[in-house]
């Protein structure tokens, strides 16, 4: 048997749901407003996953998620299976609960509709149970809605395209004491129960509960079943309850870990004589702890790896890109719905980015920025850029972003071309941290990333020419990533040009392949 280290997703892939299908496992994420949206993830031995496709190509409305529209878009989602198709449900807290399928993960997905319009309502799970009804529970969002910190239960047809009876509250936070922002339900049956698996108190300083009853509308009691008590493991909690074909069980959830996201751990899990579940390294309510080692003479459960998946082409922590391919991989994604001619990526190791106007100026607000998470762990990023174009002012680089952005890359001067390094505050705008002009318009960029999320710069010109390449130039003093809204912060690519400016295609830049190692690894 082999032990494992937490967190199993040590990047931002947010409030996880998963299941069991056969052999395999798969699991989906909220995706806010990047698209595609919806990654899904696919394993054999729940440690081990790839990134393998997302389900949704643009985020509706289409028109409203043009323009980057951050905190909006995919909240937490569910996936389930049932008669044969795939099926997922999510909510975006500005239009309603949105549904779509398909008989393989892998894609084609079908497009979304909108099974409960209306603001406010997130997080929703279905359940077929073993009755043949169908229920939906959900939450509340404050900011829309105006109410939260309770779970609501809905019957719906078996096809999620109609509400067939009226919507009850099931469980009110506010009469439990000490709990708040109650959210994020699973809704699942088991040897004659309902079970409402929700976390509460927050995203960062949370709990896990899981609440049971008879009848699907209640009365439901419930218990606290993982917290962080004595580990370094904040806000345990919103996760998927899965099992394995040999029987045992397992939870996994998601940790707050701020400008790099919300990370993904997995705990052994073991239903109790009295029928209730019990979690976390020693099945007493605390999560495992990063080591991944049994508390000696304590029993832990370990997981077995029956085939584990190894380094497939887009395992997790999968960041770098040979652009070998046709089309992006799916770890990419853009900050808003991506339009016809922000990128060409024939596969001949190049990756062309139109060069888009920049109405404010402002990457943060500017849609076509191709991005990837930043791992949990130190990270090295390098790539060759090259400006093409004539327009002054036209700019392509490599960002790390957040509510706050740095960004390091060319820039077309009235002399010819500067490499150049800005910060970007709400406050105070752009600044000019340090500009070179150079006799080239090809450098080579070099991000740092450390275990605390600090940045140092470093570029160097010629990368692929004589081999008398210059020493890289550091760029100092170190930059601090900065947390995105409900996401961590993101390396990105981009290419943009004034105001005004028309998107012919002469203006742009190209990208030599992405490297990244992580952790000493090559990703």
């Amino acid at each position: 048997m082999t032990t494992y280290p937490n967190p199993i997703l040590d990047a931002d892939w947010p409030d996880p749901d998963a299941i069991r299908v056969g052999d395999d496992y798969w699991m989906i994420a909220s995706s806010f407003n990047r698209a595609p949206g919806l990654p899904v993830l696919h394993s054999r031995d729940l440690v081990a996953w790839e990134h393998v496709a997302n389900a949704l190509p643009h985020v509706p409305p289409a028109a409203h998620y043009a323009l980057p529209r951050h905190g909006s878009g995919v909240w937490a989602p569910s996936l389930r299976h049932h008669d044969g198709r795939f099926v997922i449900v999510y909510p975006d807290p500005d239009h309603g609960i949105f549904v779509l399928t398909a008989e393989d993960p892998r894609g084609p997905w079908s497009e979304p509709w909108c099974l409960l319009p209306g603001r406010g309502l997130i997080d929703p799970c279905p359940l077929w149970d073993e009755d043949g009804r169908t229920y939906l529970v959900h939450g509340w969002a404050k900011s829309r809605a105006g109410v939260k910190n309770r779970l609501t239960v809905v019957e719906v047809d078996a096809d999620l395209r109609t509400v067939v009876g009226p919507a009850r509250t099931v469980v009110d936070g506010d009469a439990l004491p000490g709990f708040g922002t109650l959210e994020g339900p699973k809704l699942y049956q088991r040897d004659g129960w309902y079970w409402i698996f929700a976390p509460a108190g927050g995203v960062a300083t949370g709990w896990q509960t899981a609440f049971r009853s008879r009848s699907v509308w209640g009365p439901y009691e419930h218990r606290v079943v993982l917290e962080q008590g004595s580990t370094d493991v904040n806000g345990p909690h919103q996760g998927a309850w899965v099992d394995t074909p040999d029987g045992t069980d397992w939870f996994l959830h998601f940790q707050d870990r701020g400008r790099f996201g919300r990370v993904v751990h997995l705990q052994p899990m073991r239903w109790d004589d009295d029928g209730w579940p019990r979690l976390g390294a020693d099945l007493d309510g605390e999560p495992r702890d990063t080591t991944g080692a049994p508390r000696v003479g304590r029993g832990q459960p370990v997981l077995t790896h029956p085939t584990p998946t190894g380094a497939g082409e887009h395992a997790e922590p999968s960041r770098s890109d040979d652009f070998a391919t046709p089309g992006l991989a799916p770890r990419w994604h853009w900050q808003a719905n991506p339009q016809p001619g922000w990128h060409d990526a024939p596969g001949d190791g190049t990756l062309r980015l139109t060069a888009q106007p920049s109405p404010l100026g402002n990457l943060r607000e500017q849609g076509a920025v191709l991005c990837q998470q930043i791992p949990g762990r130190p990270s090295t990023w390098t790539t060759t850029v090259t400006l093409t174009g004539d327009t002054e002012g036209t700019r392509a680089g490599v960002v790390v972003l957040g509510r706050e952005y740095a960004w390091l890359g060319l820039e077309r001067t009235p002399a010819g071309t500067a490499v150049v390094q800005r910060t970007w505050t709400p406050d105070d705008g752009e600044t000019t941290v340090a500009r070179h002009e150079v006799a080239t318009d090809t450098v080579e960029l070099r991000a740092d990333v450390d275990a605390d999320g600090v940045v140092t710069w470093s570029w160097r010109a010629d990368p692929a020419g004589s081999g008398k390449d210059a020493e890289p130039t550091a760029l100092a003093p170190g930059w601090q990533a900065v947390v995105g809204h409900w996401i961590g912060a993101e390396v990105g690519l981009f290419a943009c040009a004034p105001a005004g400016t028309p998107a012919t295609g002469a203006d742009g830049a190209d990208f030599g392949p992405v490297r990244v190692t992580v952790a000493g690894k090559d990703a």
